[in-house]
């Protein structure tokens, strides 16, 4: 079996679909949580100076989604096939287009303008993408893709708590297709042990 390395800091956030997709697959791995002042010395073994980083048999690889689509297919959670593979992609893309669109506005610092970008956020971005993501989860019956567990629904769990900080709100609260979603992955056991043992962060 590897040898399974997660570096990140001491948060959730795009680390944690790593650990979800590891611990899913009962793959042990070590939780390595990098503190702010241990990260500028750090910074420079890391592939391209940035975090998330997965070790595997001491070889370092960085991209949170290339990443996780590897320890997906290690775990049994890519699709069948090739068109099954592209709807996990493109549901995971979309994800990710989502959780930039609220950073881009989470991460805004002048407040006068964050304030501005907060009422289309709010009033018009969100609502499409929660609405969008809520029908693709009903028309799979309570999954992301293929109308079973993918690493989709891993994914968009795992980085549910991140969206949820940067909007403060919980964003799955009336969109019932998308909180089946989160319960179908956070009642699998593995998924479920690791929530429980897992450090207690706020991202």
């Amino acid at each position: 079996m590897p040898d399974y390395k997660v570096y990140y800091f001491n948060v959730k956030a795009l680390g944690e679909p790593l650990r979800f997709l590891l611990s899913y697959g009962n793959l042990p791995f070590d939780d390595v949580r990098i503190t702010r002042e241990e990260w500028p010395a750090l910074k420079p073994t890391m592939p391209m100076g940035q975090m998330p980083v997965l070790e595997v048999d001491g070889k370092k690889v960085h991209q949170s989604v290339a990443m996780s689509r590897y320890l997906a297919n290690q775990v049994g959670l890519a699709g069948a096939d090739d068109w099954e593979n592209l709807m996990i992609d493109t549901v995971v893309d979309t994800v990710n287009d989502f959780r930039l669109k609220i950073a881009v506005v989470s991460y805004e610092p002048d407040d006068e303008i964050k304030e501005k970008k907060l009422v289309t956020l709010n009033n018009e971005v969100i609502p499409f993408y929660l609405e969008k993501l809520d029908d693709i989860a009903r028309d799979n019956n309570g999954y992301l893709a293929n109308s079973k567990l993918s690493w989709a629904d891993i994914y968009f769990t795992a980085i549910l708590d991140y969206l949820n900080y940067m909007t403060k709100s919980d964003l799955v609260a009336n969109h019932p297709n998308l909180q089946r979603v989160v319960d179908n992955v956070t009642s699998i056991e593995s998924i479920r042990s690791w929530i429980d043992k897992r450090p207690k962060t706020e991202i």
